[in-house]
């Protein structure tokens, strides 16, 4: 059966659900990966109230969608964060916020997602895309330097706070996906490692596979498909522009502004990038991935309303299915 290709709501969360949920059907997408913020999925009513639940998946229905994931990036990447400042007050709600003491915010903001565990699993979904925040991100240009002391503090830290999140995960019978990804507890290859070694690589940890964070790193995103494959619990297609060729771009950006054409590199919509589309998805089905591959749309220089309809087509053509016998099957004379 073909992997449903879905759309991410975060990036269009200004607009009420039912218009989101009406043009992503007009576009052709089999469903959406809701995020938990704007009107699109309130987590503490979906976690008890049975006609809210309702009313979400009938809306999903009236325009022929599903919805195999739920994400809730914000509130995750409260649990661990440190420093908790202006931007974390930007992106949470007043209940989690509370009085700004950062401590109450990361406590608050795990028993949320411990409530989005819940809701998940009220929705009829196996699966919750997030990140995890970090205590130790704010050390990785290692200077001053800091003792091997500290960031392994800082990975106990994650797995002391996720580790109680995911009881929940495992009690629900939903998993945790964590986007790998930069200012996250996991951003690349090794750390992504250390991570599954700090919580004993229990089955309710497992990645969010998304290869435009992997580009500008100069990590292999089909590479990382395959070392990772038991944990490729969901996939996002994010496209990354690298121009870091002449000798001013650098990859860390510049502190310039997404589409600035002197960054060292871009997100830009599915296909209109760096990643090598099609040797991913091979690798996809050549690990067995059957889950949703879901768009998610981030481009300075092109309308969101063209790039989400073009990179549904763009998905479609390039994740097509295995074949169901070897080719060269037809060459046997014996049965």
């Amino acid at each position: 059966m073909p992997r449903p290709v879905t759309l991410f709501t975060g990036q269009w969360a200004d607009l009420p659900f039912e218009e989101l949920c009406s043009l992503a059907s007009s576009w052709g997408y089999d469903g959406l990966e809701i995020a938990c913020w704007g009107d699109h999925l309130d987590v503490t009513r979906a976690a008890v109230d049975d006609a809210y639940v309702r009313e979400r998946r009938e809306i999903l229905e009236r325009h022929g969608l599903g919805v195999w994931a739920i994400s809730n990036h914000l509130l995750g990447q409260a649990v661990c964060d440190d420093p908790i400042d202006h931007r974390h007050r930007d992106i949470l709600p007043d209940r989690v916020w509370g009085d700004g003491d950062p401590e109450g915010v990361r406590r608050r903001a795990a028993e949320e997602m411990r409530t989005t565990a819940r809701a998940a699993a009220r929705m009829g979904v196996s699966t919750v895309v997030g990140f995890t925040g970090s205590a130790i991100w704010k050390y990785v240009a290692m200077f001053p330097p800091v003792g091997e002391d500290v960031i392994e503090a800082g990975y106990q830290d994650f797995a002391d706070r996720w580790n109680p999140i995911l009881d929940v995960f495992d009690e629900v019978g939903v998993r945790f996906a964590h986007e790998v990804h930069p200012s996250e507890i996991a951003y690349d290859y090794w750390s992504t490692e250390r991570a599954l070694e700090a919580v004993g690589r229990r089955p309710a940890f497992g990645l969010n596979w998304d290869p435009s964070h992997m580009m500008w790193q100069d990590i292999d995103p089909a590479g990382f498909l395959w070392d990772f494959r038991d944990r490729i619990y969901h996939v996002d297609c994010k496209d990354t522009r690298r121009r870091t060729g002449n000798g001013r771009n650098g990859r860390l950006g510049s502190h310039l502004p997404w589409g600035d054409p002197r960054r060292g590199w871009d997100f830009v919509s599915t296909g209109h990038g760096d990643v090598p589309w099609e040797d991913c998805f091979r690798t996809l089905n050549a690990i067995g991935y059957e889950g949703p591959v879901s768009v998610e749309w981030e481009d300075a220089g092109m309308d969101r309303l063209v790039g989400a309809a073009e990179a549904v087509d763009f998905v479609r053509a390039h994740a097509y299915d295995p074949p169901e016998a070897g080719f060269d099957s037809a060459f046997q004379t014996r049965g």
